[in-house]
């Protein structure tokens, strides 16, 4: 389906990911990990971009001031006021060859952060989860791990594994977040592979579909895809959801492609108008 969309932002990203809609800034925060950045738009604060020693990939907020990021190095968390990064806690930092990917906060403020080799490996991505201070691995045997998410009853978590396209859910223990079964397949067989995923208040899995450049809103009952909405980009990599306006924004890609448009690898937005909540807080 094709509506009107606005380029939110024409900075072009090799590999924006990470999308993450600052409740208390009224601020979009995502990363090019392939430049080392965290870049920024607010109606009030303008344009932003924060250069970092390290590959950032994921975000999560702490407080107004401090953002709780997944990168190369493991789960760190950068100050915007004086530009700092403090290390919470350290992954994988003896091999090189891996990298963080997706994540996302879940309800109970602890973080889930993946992790893969820079070559996509198969059955080398795993997922952790941080929470109340101990890093504990979750999953492993995938390849290009993406589209963690947790529904908003708090009963289900997402991921997928972006080379097979396959989308997974498990039921969470409501109370405190962990998985309670073995994950089972929620959606497949689209064109393109699943990215970076986000959920609506009613449970609509919303999924940025990387190849196909479409953003895809999937019946969490079912896996049925009920609508997707096209984009001018190829690579699409991750939604976030505005919950004041309930405008969803997306990320995209420009690496790799020889025949790159000008428009691969900026960041959109979409007046949808989903009801979504905000985006819950790490608790450090």
């Amino acid at each position: 389906m094709t509506i009107a969309y606005e380029v939110f932002d024409d900075r072009v990203c090799q590999l924006g990911e990470g999308p993450l809609w600052h409740p208390l800034r009224a601020e979009l925060f995502w990363t090019d990990i392939e430049r080392d950045l965290i870049l920024s738009r607010g109606e009030q604060q303008g344009k932003g971009e924060y250069r970092l020693p390290c590959k950032p990939s994921a975000l999560g907020w702490v407080d107004e001031n401090r953002l709780f990021v997944g990168t190369d190095r493991g789960l760190e968390v950068f100050d915007l006021r004086d530009q700092s990064l403090a290390m919470v806690c350290s992954i994988e930092q003896d091999q090189p060859e891996r990298r963080s990917n997706d994540g996302r906060a879940d309800p109970w403020g602890g973080f889930w952060i993946s992790t893969m080799t820079h070559a996509m490996e198969p059955g080398l991505g795993r997922i952790y989860r941080w929470y109340q201070g101990e890093l504990r691995a979750l999953i492993d045997g995938l390849a290009c791990p993406n589209a963690i998410c947790f529904s908003p009853d708090r009963k289900v978590g997402y991921y997928a594994d972006s080379m097979p396209g396959k989308i997974y859910c498990h039921d969470l223990d409501p109370e405190t977040g962990w998985p309670m079964a073995e994950a089972r397949v929620f959606a497949e067989g689209q064109k393109g592979a699943p990215d970076g995923a986000v959920t609506a208040r009613d449970g609509t899995v919303w999924n940025a579909e990387w190849g196909q450049g479409r953003l895809l809103a999937f019946d969490p009952d079912t896996g049925a895809l009920n609508q997707h909405f096209d984009l001018p980009a190829r690579q699409l990599t991750c939604p976030a959801i505005d919950p004041e306006t309930g405008r969803v924004f997306v990320t995209s890609a420009a690496v790799q492609l020889k025949d790159a448009k000008t428009t691969d690898g900026q960041t959109f937005v979409l007046d949808l108008q989903v009801d979504a909540a905000p985006e819950p807080a790490v608790a450090l």
